[in-house]
């Protein structure tokens, strides 16, 4: 994309944000110059790519910077598309690999020389150097796919709001979903909440209806009876539907037929799959076939499913639903689409495809054990978020799509996706993180490494007062795992006296690495 008149006028209209009671009012300060914080929570159905693409417009019309950040590929080519409408061509730039490294430098210069004032992308854009910077923007900050994997790990939200806070520019944190971090940012009074009022929530959201995943209940396909019926009205009425399974492949984890055992491989007790109906047991971590496996327990010979993967989910529902086309969106080809005709899209989370017309007619969530029983800190908000994701795709209101979640109904995210009611779950998930004392609630530091590395780099760090060790604890592969906790106005302190003790070690030269982590993604 070339890079077109920075300084030109841009036009925006405040009134599409209306659902929203202080949306207008944000974008008017934005076209006014002036720096607001806010946390957007987008109503289900919302076309947040046009939503981005007016707070763009709005800054840009005050002749600042713009900056936005979205989690992977398929938001950014929405995002980008958005722009093109909203701005016309040339008006920004979307740094991405995929264009390649001459185009992709191409663009990087028209912002270096502020020839371009806005630029959207993936994590990485948050480095972009746009000029005079007026607002910094992140959709979906809870995706793991905005924390880099590589050291020094930072995350894109983090990386955003440093940049506004020194820039003083104005911040923009959105979703469907919210995280605790942004409901961090809210209960200290840094941001503001942009939400809609109940009532416009009420209209807008699909009916959303719980249902457990008793066997005695199921009807054809592992499916409930409220979910078959879901998805058979919404298909003859002549609507797509959208089925979200957690797990990919076939069978991704089987067990014994007869005791119920799982299936593990004889070389290197890894677990066993199966990726079709008619192929041979395989170990998802060696590789290697177990074409002659027996259990080890009971000695039977023939494997069921343990955990049941989207083609499997896929091959069920075509033949539960004969004559209508099964559409998959997942690792093997994610799809962007579909069209707007009976037809059951199968997707994992996080590739859900968007329906070309009005919406899902309905939208079932599988195997949703398989989400909340994870061990990790953010199961829970993780769960809401990637149901909010695939619930927000059904036709609006409640005399249009239905959304059926197979779960307890008592279980809190699951509540909170009933009631469309993000808030709710990340303010209670923060107070039990303050409660338990930890990240957003405190700073955190993660040493892995062998026994030694971690002590050896504790010994070079001077440590300030107040600094809490966890820990050690096991990491597998002979590494250990120390975690190291501070208030958050500590944070800054332990942050430096690990990174002189790290340089420290690396002027030693010594062996063993330690692999060093402030407020760690995942805490297991």
């Amino acid at each position: 994309m070339g890079a077109g008149p920075a300084g030109a006028p841009v036009d925006f209209d405040p009134t599409r944000w209306r659902d929203y009671p202080n949306g207008p009012g944000f974008l008017t300060a934005l076209a006014d110059g002036r720096a607001p914080r806010a946390v957007w929570t987008a109503l289900p159905g919302e076309n947040w790519p046009a939503r981005l693409a007016e707070a763009v417009a709005a800054t840009l019309h005050s002749g600042r910077g713009v900056v936005v950040a979205v989690a992977d590929a398929r938001d950014l080519d929405r995002l980008d598309a958005a722009l093109r409408e909203c701005l016309g061509p040339d008006r920004h730039v979307a740094l991405s690999a995929a264009v390649g490294p001459a185009e992709r430098y191409r663009r990087f210069l028209a912002v270096r020389r502020g020839r371009v004032r806005a630029v959207i992308g993936t994590r990485a854009v948050v480095f972009a150097p746009a000029a005079d910077l007026g607002l910094v923007a992140i959709w979906d900050d809870g995706d793991d796919l905005h924390a880099e994997p590589r050291a020094p790990y930072p995350h894109a939200r983090e990386v955003l709001l440093t940049r506004a806070q020194l820039a003083s520019a104005a911040v923009l944190v959105g979703g469907y979903a919210r995280s605790a971090e942004a409901q961090q940012l809210l209960e200290t009074g840094w941001a503001r909440p942009i939400e809609a009022a109940r009532d416009t929530l009420r209209r807008r959201a699909p009916a959303v209806h719980a249902t457990s995943d008793d066997l005695r209940d199921q009807v054809a396909a592992r499916l409930p009876t409220l979910a078959w019926r879901a998805a058979r009205d919404a298909l003859a009425a002549g609507a797509p539907v959208l089925v979200q399974v957690p797990r990919r492949g076939y069978l991704p984890a089987v067990a014994c037929a007869q005791c119920r055992t799982p299936a593990r491989c004889p070389h290197c007790r890894g677990p066993l799959s199966l990726s079709g109906s008619a192929s041979t047991a395989v170990c998802r971590w060696c590789g290697r076939a177990a074409a002659g496996y027996a259990c080890p327990v009971c000695g039977a010979r023939r494997l069921r499913a343990a955990v049941v993967g989207a083609r499997r989910t896929a091959e069920e529902l075509g033949r539960a639903f004969a004559g209508v086309p099964v559409w998959t969106s997942g690792r093997d080809g994610v799809l962007a689409t579909v069209p707007d005709e009976p037809g059951l899209a199968v997707a994992t989370p996080g590739a859900e495809p968007v329906p070309d017309g009005a919406g899902y007619g309905a939208v079932l969530l599988l195997d949703t054990w398989a989400l909340l029983t994870r061990a990790d800190l953010r199961a829970g908000e993780e769960a809401l978020r990637r149901w909010l994701a695939a619930a927000a795709l059904a036709r609006p209101g409640v005399a249009g799509g239905r959304v059926v979640v197979v779960a307890d109904g008592g279980l809190s995210p699951v509540q909170a996706l009933i009631r469309f009611d993000p808030g709710w779950l990340a303010a209670r998930e923060l107070a039990e993180r303050r409660e338990l004392g930890f990240p957003p609630a405190v700073r955190m530091a993660s040493l892995t490494g062998t026994p030694d590395s971690v002590a050896d780099l504790l010994a070079a760090a001077h440590l300030p007062d107040g600094v809490q060790p966890l820990g050690p604890v096991p990491a597998g592969d002979g590494q250990e795992r120390m975690l190291l906790r501070t208030t958050r106005s500590g944070g800054a302190a332990l942050a430096s006296a690990l990174r002189e003790a790290a340089g420290v070690r690396s002027a030693r030269k010594a062996p063993d690495p330690v692999r060093v982590q402030v407020d760690p993604l995942e805490l297991l």
